[in-house]
């Protein structure tokens, strides 16, 4: 397995566990420490994650904005007292990690 095959697997297994632990809907992550707890670390070191991405992968395929992906990384790391808006937060998990998922499987099928 390439150091990138790995990567991969862990950003979708982020994804995956990102999706059930916010099944109980925004009320349940606004109002739910644990699961902003579960989800941010997820978030957190998927994007870390990325960062460990060859650039070979990352440059064929342009659908992923890839640095906005590191720059989101370093908003959860930094700006952790009080500084993480969770509506944007929300916003990234129904908006935009359904098609971060759906590129990642794709780049997965290419190792199969």
């Amino acid at each position: 397995m390439t150091s990138d095959e790995a990567y991969l697997k862990y950003i979708l297994e982020c994804l995956e566990k990102i999706e059930a632990y916010s099944r109980g809907g925004k009320e349940e992550f606004i109002n739910n420490s644990m699961v902003q707890d579960a989800i941010l670390r997820r978030l957190q070191t998927l994007a870390e994650s990325t960062q460990r991405l060859s650039r070979d992968l990352k440059g064929g395929v342009a659908e992923v904005d890839w640095r906005n992906i590191s720059g989101f990384r370093n908003i959860l790391v930094h700006n952790y007292l009080g500084g993480i808006d969770l509506d944007v937060v929300w916003n990234v998990i129904e908006n935009y990690l359904p098609d971060l998922k759906n590129q990642i499987q794709t780049l997965l099928l290419k190792f199969k």
